[in-house]
């Protein structure tokens, strides 16, 4: 699944770890779902959604 989660990001001057507070996940874990190697669980999926005000298909989208 391929996604915008770094770009957004720097949209919003957030680090990984800022990130990763805000979404009370670990800095390793927006690590793993901006490099693919891990996608996240819906409710997290909607959670980012939220934060970035964002509909979730803008967000992620299948490869």
């Amino acid at each position: 699944m391929k996604n915008q989660i770094k770009v957004l990001r720097a949209q919003w001057d957030l680090s990984q770890a800022a990130l990763a507070d805000k979404l009370d996940v670990s800095r390793q874990t927006i690590n793993a779902i901006e490099t693919g190697k891990y996608d996240p669980s819906l409710p997290l999926a909607f959670k980012i959604a939220r934060l970035f005000e964002l509909p979730i298909e803008e967000i992620f989208s299948e490869e």
